[in-house]
């Protein structure tokens, strides 16, 4: 059986509905598996090779991926990483077929981002049923991405090492503003990649870092802050961008409380809800240093604990 690209624009498939991507160099298991979908009405794609398969997903996305795990040249293992490591198709769901029956091979495959396994001889009524959980599953988290858009909401999710998987159109304009010429087929942002990790390594919902943003117009003076939601799936991290605009804050800090520039940083900082240790990070002097910066700010303002600091620097930033 030979590959069948679509004749249809990169992405598309007009007028129909799911679509699955088969890879498999056996004409016999292909055969089984392509009548078995397709008597459901589920368009079929085949692939005879990883390469081929790969080729195939430069033009075309479908909506699951079945793959055998042994085949010559590109094994199975090799072609879902290397899907894996595709933006674009970071987030498709892979069904792994395996004769294997050693444990060893099962987590390889999950290890490569697989999200279910199915073992050879093929069940075909059982492969079936976890392809359809698996698109619904992948239909409703498009939904959740679509209802993130929709809200303006600035969301990327990544790989336990950083590595971007998909991001919402607000977050998509935040990042590029980090990276000259950034496109998220180029993954995650080469300046944003350690903070990113630093916070995946904390691991805990609500840890926050801060980077420097480089907006086409540099007087703005942005900064992300990029804030960990959660982990989801096997291999999936969510996090929130927030995007702020320290510079005019700290002036207008400075200029209505009679604060220096430096006090007026560690205020707004403070006004964020951000502790002295990140504090000390964001503006690169020691824990002390900020102590140091707000008992002058307490002495200046006449108030005596940081919750009555960030008070009136929200009041002075907000009016």
């Amino acid at each position: 059986m030979s590959e069948r690209p679509p004749a249809s624009l990169p992405g598309t498939l007009p007028g129909q509905g799911d679509t699955v991507l088969v890879i498999d160099d056996e004409p016999g298991s292909l055969g089984m598996i392509t009548a078995k979908l397709e008597a459901v009405g589920i368009t079929v794609l085949v692939a005879t090779s990883g390469k081929a398969a790969l080729a195939l997903l430069d033009r075309i996305l479908p909506d699951l991926i079945i793959v055998d795990g042994i085949m010559p040249e590109m094994d199975g293992f090799e072609t879902c990483r290397r899907i894996k490591a595709d933006p674009r198709t970071a987030a498709l769901p892979i069904v792994f077929l395996t004769g294997m029956t050693e444990s060893e091979h099962v987590v390889q495959a999950f290890e490569c981002g697989a999200t279910d396994y199915v073992k050879k001889p093929v069940n075909l009524d059982e492969l079936l049923a976890r392809v359809q959980v698996h698109m619904a599953q992948g239909r409703a988290a498009q939904a959740s991405a679509a209802s993130l858009d929709a809200t303006g909401r600035l969301m990327l999710a990544t790989d336990a090492a950083g590595n971007l998987l998909w991001c919402t159109p607000g977050a998509e304009a935040a990042l590029a503003r980090c990276q000259d010429g950034w496109t998220p087929a180029n993954g995650t942002p080469t300046a944003l990649l350690p903070v990113v990790t630093r916070l995946i390594a904390r691991g805990s919902a609500g840890a926050s870092a801060t980077v420097a943003a480089t907006p086409a117009n540099p007087t703005q003076g942005g900064t992300l802050e990029l804030v960990l939601v959660g982990r989801y799936r096997q291999n999936e991290v969510l996090i929130r961008i927030n995007e702020m605009n320290p510079r005019q804050d700290v002036e207008r800090l400075a200029g209505r409380l009679g604060l220096t520039a430096r006090e007026a940083q560690v205020l707004l900082w403070v006004s964020y809800g951000k502790s002295s240790l990140d504090i000390s990070e964001v503006l690169e002097i020691s824990p002390r240093t900020v102590q140091k910066h707000l008992e002058h700010v307490y002495t200046k303002l006449g108030v005596e604990t940081r919750s009555a600091a960030a008070a009136i620097a929200i009041r002075m930033t907000e009016a």
